[in-house]
């Protein structure tokens, strides 16, 4: 297996690309995204500036930054509130959050991901002539394979107090995951301290789709699986509910790319292919 997902690669294009083929005002800025990729990034964010209209890339940079700023605008109101001083980031990728916001410096982030991963980016960041900064603890934890004990274990031995509350983001990771894989982190999240909170995306099934998010599907699903990461779960808005109440969580909200990216003039077209969730330990 290589040492970073291709959908990790992809992820972390796309929200660089975002900044350079999209009209203005962008929705995120991920202005770490393309230094992480490193000597990958002129190809892989070449595609999108020869091809940015493409529904497929477009419809990647949709759902890049739309789960995105959902996330990072929840975390910012959480910490000047004084509620939330802890972030913890469920399969981080090349996420940059710790690296570039100014505010990371108020929070604690657990970066949870493979050890493989982890040092890649560690080499990236390393490359890239960015420090890891001390508020930042990696993780070294597989979300499939992972007893719910380890992983909360595999928390507090980095640091992470189970006893205050956290903001959890969990994006892009899934759909990518069995159901029970799934359940396992949802039982650790939802026995965390009071006011805790978790940001999902999750796939729908195919009969919730509409016409861009089943081309989408139809476009991407395949290629994904060749790589080595099929789509493997997807849940309509009260299925996932079901799954956090089974775990002791309370769903706030369920959230539609179109709530966060609003009407546009360019190609960054919502589509119905995956939601997000807010819910509340």
């Amino acid at each position: 297996m290589m040492e970073v997902s291709q959908s990790a690669l992809m992820a972390s294009a796309a929200r660089a690309a975002h900044l350079i083929v999209d009209d203005p005002p962008a929705v995120f800025s991920d202005t770490l995204a393309s230094a992480l990729l490193g000597e990958r990034a002129k190809e892989l964010i070449g595609y999108h500036r020869a091809h940015g209209t493409h529904p497929v890339l477009a419809r990647a940079r949709a759902a890049a930054t739309a789960r995105s700023r959902y996330t990072e605008d929840l975390l910012a109101e959480e910490a000047a509130s004084g509620r939330i001083g802890q972030y913890v980031v469920l399969g981080a990728g090349l996420d940059s959050f710790a690296y570039r916001s100014g505010l990371a410096a108020r929070v604690r982030t657990f970066e949870v991901d493979r050890a493989a991963t982890q040092r890649w980016k560690r080499d990236a960041l390393a490359r890239a002539g960015v420090a890891v900064p001390g508020s930042v603890a990696f993780v070294a934890a597989d979300l499939e394979a992972e007893p719910a004990a380890g992983l909360l274990g595999r928390l507090e031995e980095a640091g992470f107090d189970a006893s205050r509350p956290a903001l959890v983001s969990w994006l892009g990771v899934t759909m990518y995951l069995s159901r029970e894989a799934i359940g396992r982190t949802l039982a650790v999240v939802g026995g965390l301290a009071p006011g805790t909170e978790l940001v999902a995306d999750y796939l729908l099934p195919p009969e919730l789709r509409d016409g861009a998010g089943r081309a989408y599907a139809s476009a991407v699903s395949a290629v994904t699986a060749e790589g080595g990461e099929p789509w493997t779960t997807f849940l309509d808005p009260g299925g996932m509910s079901a799954l956090l109440a089974e775990h002791g969580l309370k769903t706030v909200e369920h959230v539609r790319e179109n709530d966060v990216l609003g009407t546009r003039a360019d190609s960054l077209a919502p589509a119905e292919l995956s939601m997000l969730v807010r819910a509340r330990a």
